[in-house]
C-alpha cells in the first residue's frame, strides 16, 4: 500500500500536459473571509500557500512551474465567505484537473488551530478562471 501511495505522490499531474500548449498560466489564492484575520496574518498565509502548492509541483508538473514563472509568477487575490464554499471551488479545481493546495494555520496567533485558511490553484488562466 504504502508503495502504491509513494508512486501516486509522484506521479505526475494533468496540468503538466497543458503547460506545453497553453502559454498563459496564472495562480489564484483564495482567502477565507469570515475568519477575519488581519492584513499581516493573510499576506503570511497568501505565502504558505504559494509555497505550499509550488512543492507539490516541483517535481509532478514542473513545467507548469516553468510556465508560470515564464508569465511574471502572475497571482491573484480573491476572497471567498466559508470553508465550505472554499472546497466546493476546490472540487471543482480538481474535477477540471488543477492543482491546489489549502494552507491550514497551526492557531498560535488570530484564529483557531486546523482552521483552512488560502487554497492556491494554478493553471492555464482561462481555466483557472472557470473555478
Amino acid at each position: 500500500v504504502e508503495r502504491a501511495q509513494a508512486q501516486t505522490a509522484a506521479s505526475p499531474l494533468e496540468v503538466e500536459n497543458l503547460a506545453e500548449i497553453i502559454e498563459g498560466f496564472k495562480m489564484v489564492l483564495v482567502v477565507r473571509n469570515d475568519l477575519k484575520m488581519g492584513k499581516g496574518k493573510i499576506a503570511a498565509q497568501c505565502s504558505h500557500a504559494t509555497l505550499g502548492l509550488f512543492k507539490k509541483l516541483q517535481h509532478r508538473a514542473p513545467k507548469s512551474l516553468r510556465r508560470w514563472e515564464r508569465c511574471g509568477q502572475v497571482k491573484v487575490v480573491v476572497k471567498i465567505e466559508s470553508e465550505e464554499d472554499m472546497l466546493v471551488l476546490q472540487g471543482r479545481a480538481k474535477s477540471l484537473n488543477l492543482p491546489t493546495h489549502i494552507t491550514i494555520d497551526a492557531g498560535r496567533t488570530q484564529i483557531a488551530p486546523n482552521s483552512r485558511t488560502v487554497m492556491a490553484i494554478l493553471g492555464p488562466a482561462d481555466m483557472v478562471d472557470d473555478v
